[in-house]
């Protein structure tokens, strides 16, 4: 059998799926029976939604950095075997290739002694460099460092190692460690086989390699109806069914308070914003409670507390205890003394006041023990400015009421949502390999629960689980 090089260009199937994603065709399925919901009057703008997230496991297989280097080594010669087998034979010895190379890398084959784990690196790193200058040299047919594989190789190398010169002026590859710049999660490939793929924690117990799901249902209550009615009466009123409303997927290093934006954008755009919406504490921010105010959406989420060593401590005086006059920019204390500077800043890209007292003016004050542990002695407060800084005053104070508790207990059936998500369609493992289609797949998943929702809403006798025990086939033939 002859060998051949196929040349093709691999950027055009990953152009087709940036024009899938940037055009929403995961989701046209789940938009289209949104839009015949909304039409028969089962969904609409207005009302409450809650949204919750949870994470989802990749189809890939978990790998530490040393794995990853030689499997991301593995990944590009499995993939130029294929495409370019005469320029591959010509660049390197395939026979030693093959040995090191063809069986998976994997851990438990690697040797335990740690310098020969790091003579080990070491090889993976000289083979992945050598590889990666063959693919970029002038000579070199474009489409080649195209391979999606080849350009993952790349990534892998140079978020792994460090080329450095010795003291005789040659270049030495080096494994990056703490100090070398390790690159940060969200920009850290995990696999050389999921490029969308990353790690991520949560708390002290989870940590997870994949994506992240977002849930957003519509929930109604009984309590929505009238309280007289009997449950016949309440069924005919047309209590509507709690219908999923969107679904958004991102990889597993973003934070709820980023997606918090764009699924309220997609519930706008679809025709189904709410005009009260529960999230957990993830979720807000004082810039989005008041964006969504201004929208028409009130956020029901308990907002971060005051963090300041006063506020913890329970002791002294937090932000609360300052009387804030915006008109003359000043701040007075408990003590009744007025600040001395009040300084618009910039902070993590976002607008903020400093403000400060004066050395002089906190120096005699009684409180001042509990007021500052500064070494200057004196106090300063960090605001957002003035509508954002009562919005948040407004919320925090509200959630401590029974009202907003018991109110904001309607956000927790979300998470029987979630629970039946994993149970029917499995949302947490994802099934293929790729933000695009972990977002097809979120959203025929979300489309099946709605169907089935829809079922158990329509007919008498909803859809059942497709097995029984033998009891019940006992049952059905002596009552049959």
């Amino acid at each position: 059998m002859e060998l051949t090089d196929t040349g093709f260009d691999a950027s055009v199937l990953s152009r087709f799926r940036a024009r899938l994603a940037d055009n929403g065709m995961e989701r046209v399925v789940f938009d289209r029976l949104l839009e015949h919901c909304k039409d028969a009057g089962l969904v609409a703008a207005g009302g409450r939604q809650r949204t919750d997230s949870t994470h989802v496991i990749s189809a890939v297989r978990d790998l530490n950095r040393l794995e990853l280097a030689g499997e991301s080594v593995r990944a590009a010669l499995e993939a130029l075997a294929v495409a370019a087998p005469l320029w591959l034979a010509g660049r390197i010895d395939v026979t030693e290739y093959a040995e090191r190379y063809g069986p998976r890398i994997d851990g438990w084959r690697m040797p335990s002694s740690k310098t020969k784990r790091d003579r080990l690196a070491h090889v993976f790193g000289q083979d992945a460099l050598a590889l990666c200058r063959a693919a970029w040299a002038d000579d070199t047919p474009v489409w080649i460092r195209e391979i999606e594989a080849v350009g993952l190789l790349r990534q892998v190398l140079v978020q792994t190692y460090i080329i450095r010169s010795d003291a005789r002026g040659r270049q030495v590859i080096k494994k990056r460690d703490a100090d070398d710049g390790v690159p940060p999660g969200q920009l850290r490939l995990a696999s050389p086989y999921d490029a969308d793929a990353r790690w991520a924690a949560k708390g002290d117990d989870l940590f997870w390699m994949g994506y992240k799901i977002h849930l957003t249902e519509s929930c109604t209550t009984l309590a929505d109806a009238d309280a007289d009615a009997d449950a016949d009466a309440v069924a005919g009123a047309g209590v509507k069914p709690n219908l999923i409303t969107d679904v958004h997927t991102t990889d597993a290093t973003v934070p709820d308070v980023k997606a918090t934006a764009p699924i309220q954008r997609s519930l706008a755009e679809h025709g189904v914003k709410p005009a009260e919406h529960y999230l957990d504490s993830g979720y807000p921010s004082a810039d989005l409670i008041t964006k969504a105010l201004k929208q028409g959406t009130r956020m029901v989420t308990p907002v971060l507390l005051d963090h300041s060593a006063q506020a913890k401590a329970a002791e002294g005086f937090d932000k609360n205890a300052f009387t804030i006059n915006w008109k003359t920019r000043q701040a007075r204390c408990p003590a009744g003394r007025t600040s001395s500077h009040w300084n618009p800043v910039k902070q993590h890209g976002k607008d903020a006041i400093v403000i400060t007292f004066s050395v002089l003016t906190c120096r005699g004050c009684p409180f001042q023990q509990r007021c500052t542990t500064s070494k200057p002695g004196r106090r300063m407060l960090t605001l957002r400015p003035e509508e954002l800084h009562e919005n948040l005053a407004r919320a925090r104070a509200e959630q401590k009421t029974d009202t907003w508790k018991n109110k904001y207990a309607l956000r927790a059936g979300v998470e029987g949502t979630i629970n039946q998500a994993l149970d029917i369609t499995g949302i947490r493992r994802a099934r293929y390999r790729g933000l695009p289609k972990v977002r097809l797949q979120h959203a025929f998943s979300a489309t099946a629960l709605n169907a089935i929702r829809l079922d158990a809403h329509w007919t008498e006798s909803p859809l059942r689980r497709t097995r029984t025990s033998r009891l019940e086939r006992l049952a059905y033939q002596l009552t049959a």
